[in-house]
């Protein structure tokens, strides 16, 4: 008899007890930095680099230098062979030299013409010479001058083709147009360049104190960026250290990479320790928005929006039951949205449905 009260006891229990919460999928609301970000990929570019060239040509003598060098600015970098321009350049002052004694010489005959003209002159004056012979010394002195201009006139084409074989002999000798560093050798000791229709390229020299990341921006998110935006980035070798920039410029023309179009974003940063190196892949970051102490809940959590621009969302109370709020919202990312009032940090919100259990032997299937 007992047993039969405690069981219809039970029994009415079970049919009177409020039916069980739903099983849900919950997140907490997070307090943290929240940010709009636009993501690319890029490399690193020396801010300024110069391929170093002769203009000389030759056999390349000396190398002082060699990859990973350190130089200043007005270093011998590399020397060509002189003996061929030295010797241009011998023949450049020989060739001066013998113009200028001859312009001495018709100094001296120009002055001896003077003064014979003068002479004629007063004998001219005094009846003791004819008018020929008059003629002859005015004819005779203005050839010595022409003749002199003419020489003058050599003279200094003479010293224009002697400043040249000079300023060719400066050439043999490569300086250092910067400080920076010496990225490449191209040319190796021994070999010979000729500089007749191109310049050829001895090294390639850059200034890394600072360096350009070079960012690819897709299509359909370079409408959202603009030069000066806070930007950072990471390195494959510390993914965890942000250095941060701003970008300088978004270049016009894009450039296709496997059948999709990105754009060159461009910022500048600074390399005091020189760890950024040339060609470095860098995970790039701009900035659109950024909140640092935000509560924010996943976007899947957000219900239908009302007239007073709040939205509705379900939070989990310790007990299990399910009550609704109504939510201000305030900056958006594409996977979580901040909340203005309305939660706190640490409560529950409802993120989805839970699927039924499933029967035993059934297998269960996770989705991301």
């Amino acid at each position: 008899m007992l047993a039969a009260l405690v069981l219809i006891g039970w029994g009415a229990h079970r049919w009177l007890a409020e039916a069980p919460p739903p099983a849900v999928l919950t997140a907490k609301v997070e307090s943290g930095e929240l940010e709009d970000l636009v993501l690319a990929s890029g490399a690193i570019q020396a801010l300024r680099q110069v391929d170093v060239g002769a203009q000389a040509t030759g056999q390349l003598k000396t190398l002082k230098v060699g990859a990973g060098d350190k130089v200043r600015r007005g270093q011998l970098l590399a020397e060509i062979d002189p003996e061929d321009s030295l010797n241009e350049l011998r023949a450049a002052e020989a060739s001066l030299d013998a113009r200028i004694a001859q312009r001495q010489a018709k100094q001296a005959s120009l002055r001896q013409a003077e003064r014979e003209l003068a002479r004629q002159r007063r004998m001219q004056a005094e009846g003791s010479t004819s008018d020929k012979e008059l003629l002859n010394a005015e004819t005779g002195y203005l050839t010595l001058k022409a003749g002199l201009a003419d020489l003058q006139a050599q003279i200094r084409q003479d010293q224009s083709v002697l400043d040249g074989k000079r300023t060719k002999l400066g050439h043999t000798r490569i300086l250092a147009p910067m400080d920076g560093e010496v990225l490449e050798i191209v040319t190796q000791q021994g070999q010979t360049v000729i500089a007749t229709q191109t310049v050829p390229v001895i090294l390639k020299l850059a200034d890394l104190s600072k360096v350009t990341v070079r960012a690819y921006v897709a299509e359909a998110d370079v409408i959202r960026i603009k030069a000066g935006l806070p930007v950072y980035f990471t390195v494959l070798g510390a993914p965890d250290q942000r250095r941060w920039g701003r970008l300088r410029a978004i270049l016009p023309t894009p450039e296709k990479i496997n059948n999709a179009m990105f754009y060159k974003a461009l910022f500048d940063v600074s390399n005091p320790d020189g760890k950024l190196r040339v060609d470095m892949t860098t995970q790039v970051s701009i900035v659109l928005s950024r909140v640092d102490k935000a509560l924010s809940i996943p976007l899947s959590a957000l219900g239908e929006a009302g007239k007073d621009g709040r939205y509705a969302v379900r939070v989990k109370s310790g007990d299990g039951r399910l009550e609704e709020r109504r939510v201000r919202t305030g900056l958006r990312t594409s996977t979580r949205v901040q909340v203005l009032d309305g939660l706190k940090a640490g409560e529950l919100v409802v993120t989805g449905e839970q699927a039924d259990k499933p029967e035993d032997g059934a297998a269960v299937v996770v989705s991301a």
